[in-house]
């Protein structure tokens, strides 16, 4: 579908002080990483670091889990949906920490049924839902887009091609909304015809950032070689996990009360694919977006939102909520939904050969006739529809960067995460939507917290991140009047 056209002072210091007290006081971490080992030998949990040991269960690794409980883990059985009860039965036996449930897509429905009914009967043990179907986190040379079932590859001067989990773990945040998404990946293979790739600090490093920025829980896959030569206390295979460990402990600190990923566009779509390349796309343009189904529109899950994409065919009750929001201002974009629709009673406005607009109140329905063939045009176009205005963040000279806004339910953004997938270091310009009179940067390899230099433009805040190597984050914070210190909204 081709959619062209359519569309520092002594207060500061001590605010930076402060970030870092909260952080340090606060209760609750960012992310967890939990570690799949399949070695008969581990290393205690102190050298490795990591508490949470998972352990493919097949009924004849006894004697690992055994070892892994005297050398201080907390051990879950990882095992497909069919095997859940036989699996909690022995974790409970053995005192274990839980039970992993490895899901496929096609037992979302099964998994409704049975999850319930496996805790009430296990009450004491965890029961954790794994999404298994992740990505190696990596930067391509090349954008690749699919025209047609053709596979089309860009130039060398176009924006890299990033795979990142996001649109993965938005999809899990909708399925799952009271428990933190978990998932796991394969590591691809370098060379054709190679079984198992062998994966290096920068590979391990982004991987944990990914998951820790995303705030999701990600099990990690350690390859047989780094734990047998762990298992071994090798010194070089020390050295390497030391500095996957620096990178970790960014992710362990304590956080204060827990924010939400902001967004002010959504996509509605009854097929939930972590696949699809249109949310993909609009993870790599960072352009902030939540995941609904075509049910949700039926509640009130559209506070803050100024664009939604509708892949989906809208029921009365729903068309009657789209044109009610494009009314107050807002756009929607409904895409190959062909039908009668209440919006239509305005006149139709062709845009381009495949896309026709529709004025409602002060706002904008645009139907597209045709499914998106060009997820890449359909991003570029969904942040022009934003205007000047509405977007949540901008960033510049960062086309290997995906950066999270986090904020209070009122929609203002109190906390940026950024991943940079180059492996190298970049300077980022960033912009945000709002006014603080505070930007206070951290990192794995500067700790907390450097006090950037801003400025205010049009109702946004710039700054610049000088040196992002694989991991940071942007603490956004408010000066309040001396009287009101105490109540300052804390940072997470």
């Amino acid at each position: 579908m081709r959619t062209q056209g359519w569309a520092t002072s002594r207060g500061s210091h001590s605010l930076a002080i402060l970030f870092c007290i909260l952080l340090a006081l606060s209760p609750r971490g960012w992310s967890s990483v939990l570690v799949e080992w399949t070695n008969p030998a581990l290393p205690a949990a102190r050298e490795l670091g990591f508490g949470d040991l998972v352990v493919p269960w097949n009924g004849a690794n006894s004697p690992l889990i055994a070892s892994a409980l005297t050398q201080g883990y907390r051990v879950y059985l990882e095992v497909p949906l069919e095997r859940a009860s036989a699996a909690a039965r022995e974790a409970s036996r053995r005192r274990l920490q839980g039970v992993i449930l490895n899901i496929q897509p096609s037992q979302r429905e099964e998994l409704e049924k049975a999850l319930p009914r496996l805790r009430s009967a296990n009450p004491k043990l965890r029961v954790l839902v794994l999404d298994g179907n992740g990505k190696q986190p990596e930067m391509r040379g090349s954008l690749v887009i699919k025209r047609d079932t053709v596979l089309e590859v860009s130039s060398p001067t176009a924006q890299p091609w990033i795979d990142t989990n996001l649109a993965l773990i938005r999809i899990e945040e909708r399925l799952h909304p009271a428990e933190r998404p978990l998932y796991t990946f394969a590591w691809t293979p370098s060379e054709s015809g190679q079984q198992e790739r062998r994966a290096t600090v920068a590979d391990y490093s982004l991987a944990i950032a990914e998951a820790g920025a995303f705030h999701a829980d990600l099990i990690l896959k350690v390859d047989e070689h780094l734990q047998k030569s762990l298992s071994e206390h090798d010194a070089e295979a020390g050295k390497l996990w030391g500095e996957v460990l620096s990178c970790a402990k960014f992710y362990m600190g304590k956080t204060a009360r827990p924010l939400q990923a902001a967004a002010n566009v959504a996509v509605v779509a009854d097929d939930l694919d972590p696949g699809d390349e249109v949310m993909n796309l609009l993870a790599r343009h960072n352009i902030p977006f939540k995941v609904l189904v075509p049910a949700d529109l039926k509640e009130s899950k559209l506070e803050g939102i100024d664009v939604v994409a509708v892949f989906a065919k809208p029921d009365k009750d729903a068309a009657e909520r789209l044109t009610t929001f494009a009314t107050g201002g807002r756009t929607v974009v409904v895409v190959d939904a062909h039908g009668s629709y209440p919006w239509q009673k305005s006149p139709a406005v062709p845009r381009n050969e495949h896309t026709v607009a529709y004025a409602v109140g002060s706002g904008t329905v645009l139907e597209l006739g045709e499914p998106v063939s060009d997820p890449e045009t359909f991003a570029q176009d969904i942040r022009r529809l934003l205007g000047k205005q509405n977007p949540l963040l901008t960033l510049w000279n960062g086309l290997t960067v995906i950066a999270v806004p986090y904020g209070e339910h009122d929609g203002s953004v109190k906390l940026v995460e950024f991943v940079n997938y180059a492996g190298e270091p970049v300077r980022v310009q960033v912009q945000v939507r709002g006014s603080w009179s505070t930007i206070g940067y951290e990192s794995p390899e500067h700790g907390c917290c450097q006090t950037l230099k801003r400025e205010e433009r049009n109702g946004f805040t710039e700054f610049v991140i000088p040196d992002l190597r694989i991991a940071g984050r942007v603490h956004l914070e408010t000066e309040q009047p001396a009287t009101s210190k105490d109540n300052r909204v804390q940072p997470r």
